[in-house]
């Protein structure tokens, strides 16, 4: 880095905490992080480490490890977390909690702390952005949202960023919360609708589900000729959002084929042989130009999106390079 400002000590740790994040990092640049490590992983300059997730036996809590080097971006790191079930009833916290540590890939030694909370619903939002720029119709007009829960109002900011849509259609399994999510839309300017499932499919040119269920709501049946969906709310085994005979009719994208099978929504689609693991493309090979990605109008695109760790890596990497640049880093020698 050039200037004094921006310079770390050798035995300097940057901490970035989670109120600060929101006041760094946009939906723009969580998108050119994400678009670009999602490239980097296709042309094998990025990998992710195995991933580790435990339920702890505490408080319903899922507890886990995500990681991985970026070779072509020098990010190194992991990110720690979790869900914690009871979080928003009991201690007005969201469920979602986590924070990245990333370090020098040349010493090993830790660069810096990072809150993960908002990030992880930046880079979340971005990758499904990243499936809509590069897979969905430029001529998309109806935007469907399956969930409302906190993610869906990132998911909705992000993904109207990428085409000119006129008008959102949402279902949710709690229809009471779909009012917050009419104001989300509101405050962009796009009208809101709340619809059944078959009327989502049949209006809908791109589809985002953001659930955490374990049996599919959108089935085949529901989505017409041409639609792109990013499946974003599968990232465990037998979780499901769609139905597996909705892949068998769709050409597949991931951010990583290992995962989009074992625990992604290709889990199930895979495991009843209707797709088969060598149909399942990166999506970083349509970024790059290696894959021709979608190629007609009437295709059907679907981008299932497990989140890797190097998604997190990232988007952290890019806060604390703001931060930096803002002079509201903390610094600690360590």
């Amino acid at each position: 880095m050039a200037d004094g400002a921006t310079k770390v000590a050798g035995n300097e740790v940057i901490i970035v905490p989670e109120s600060e994040i929101a006041g760094l990092m946009t939906a723009e640049a969580a998108f050119e992080a994400v678009e670009a490590v999602f490239a980097a992983m296709a042309a094998g300059d990025a990998y992710n480490f195995p991933v580790v997730r435990e339920a702890i036996g505490h408080e319903d809590a899922l507890y886990g490890f995500k990681g991985g080097f970026d070779q072509a971006g020098l990010t190194l790191g992991l990110k720690a977390g979790g869900y914690w079930p009871h979080n928003l009833e009991r201690r007005n916290l969201i469920n979602h909690q986590s924070t990245v540590f990333l370090f020098d890939p040349d010493s090993g030694r830790m660069r810096a702390m990072v809150g993960g909370n908002l990030l992880t619903a930046l880079r979340t939002a971005a990758a499904s952005s990243v499936s809509i720029r590069h897979l969905s119709r430029p001529d998309s007009k109806v935007l469907g949202i399956v969930g409302a829960g906190h993610q869906s109002h990132f998911q909705l900011r992000a993904a109207a960023k990428q085409r000119d849509f006129e008008k959102v259609v949402a279902w949710n399994y709690h229809p009471d919360m779909l009012p917050k999510l009419a104001e989300t839309a509101a405050a962009i300017g796009l009208p809101f609708e709340s619809v059944s499932l078959e009327d989502l499919g049949a209006q809908a040119d791109v589809i985002i589900t953001i659930t955490s269920a374990f049996a599919p709501s959108l089935m085949d049946a529901h989505v017409k000729p041409g639609t792109h969906l990013a499946c974003m709310g599968t990232d465990t085994k037998g979780k499901q959002e769609v139905e597996a005979a909705l892949l068998a009719r769709a050409t597949v994208f991931t951010d990583e084929v290992a995962q989009s099978i074992s625990i992604g929504e290709a889990q199930h689609a895979v495991a009843a042989g209707l797709i088969a693991e060598d149909a399942i493309t990166q999506i970083g090979a349509a970024i790059n130009g290696t894959h021709p990605g979608r190629s007609s109008e009437n295709e059907i695109t679907l981008f299932d999106g497990t989140g890797v760790g190097l998604q997190d890596l990232a988007v952290a990497a890019k806060v604390v390079d703001l931060a930096l640049e803002k002079g509201i880093a903390q610094r600690v020698a360590f």
